[in-house]
C-alpha cells in the first residue's frame, strides 16, 4: 500500500478515537490540530521513490555488408574526413558528378563492379557500373541512368557507401534499380560471388569508402 494511503488512514483513525474515547472529559487539543501534527510525523520519514530516465542518442553507422571477404584500399579525392564534397550532389549546391575512384589491381581480377548505397534511405542505390577494367575512374565518369548524387531530405545527414568489388569473371547482371530503394541490396551483393556460368567463389576481394553528406 502506498505510504501516503497509510498516513491518512492513521490520520483518520487517531481522530475517531479521540472523538469516540473522551469519557466526558474536553478535549483541549482540536481535532485539527493533531491530525496536522501526525501528518507531519509520519510524511517526515516517508521515502520517496524516484525514476530517472537518461536520455540517449543512438547513432546508427553503416554496415559493412561484405565483410569477411578479402579487401584492398579504394581512395577519393571527393572524401574528405569522412564527408563527401558537395560536387558529387544532386543538389541545388552540387553538379551531380560521379565522385574520382582509384585502388591497386587485385590479382586474379578480370573485371571491378560499382555500388553506392544510402542505406539510412532504405539501401537506395545512387551509383551502380560493371564491367570496369581500369583501376580508376576520374570524377565524372558515371552518368545518368548509372549514378544520381546524393540528395538526402532538407536538413538531414545520410550515409553514403561506396563498394567496388574485384571479381573473377563477369556476372550475369547487376541487381538493383539506381535512383530507388532496394531493401534487398545486401543480397545484390553477395549474389557477386556467383559468376554468370553459375561458378561460385567469384568475389576476390572488395574495397569500401563510407562518407556522409547533409542537405541544408
Amino acid at each position: 500500500m502506498n505510504k501516503k494511503v497509510i498516513a491518512a488512514i492513521l490520520s483518520i483513525s487517531i481522530l475517531t478515537g479521540l472523538a469516540g474515547c473522551s469519557n466526558g472529559v474536553t478535549e483541549t487539543t482540536p481535532a485539527s490540530s493533531t491530525e496536522a501534527t501526525v501528518q507531519i510525523t509520519i510524511e517526515s520519514t516517508e521515502e520517496e521513490e524516484t525514476t530517472t530516465t537518461e536520455a540517449t542518442t543512438t547513432v546508427v553507422g553503416t554496415v559493412d555488408l561484405l565483410e569477411g571477404y578479402d579487401t584492398f584500399i579504394v581512395s577519393s579525392e571527393a572524401l574528405e574526413a569522412g564527408v563527401w564534397n558537395d560536387r558529387i550532389s544532386n543538389t541545388q549546391r552540387g553538379e551531380n558528378l560521379s565522385p574520382d575512384l582509384s585502388w591497386e589491381e587485385v590479382d586474379g581480377a578480370e573485371l571491378y563492379v560499382i555500388y553506392m548505397v544510402d542505406p539510412d534511405g532504405g539501401n537506395w542505390i545512387h551509383w551502380k557500373s560493371d564491367n570496369i577494367t581500369e583501376t580508376s575512374v576520374p570524377e565524372g565518369w558515371a552518368t545518368s541512368p548509372d549514378y544520381v548524387g546524393p540528395y538526402p531530405p532538407e536538413g538531414t545527414t545520410h550515409h553514403y557507401d561506396v563498394y567496388v568489388v574485384a571479381l573473377k569473371a563477369p556476372v550475369d547482371h547487376l541487381s538493383g534499380s539506381v535512383d530507388s530503394a532496394n531493401p534487398n541490396f545486401p543480397a545484390f551483393l553477395t549474389a557477386l560471388d556467383t559468376d554468370a556460368e553459375g561458378n561460385e567463389g567469384n568475389i576476390i576481394a572488395y574495397g569500401r569508402l563510407s562518407g556522409t553528406f547533409t542537405s541544408t
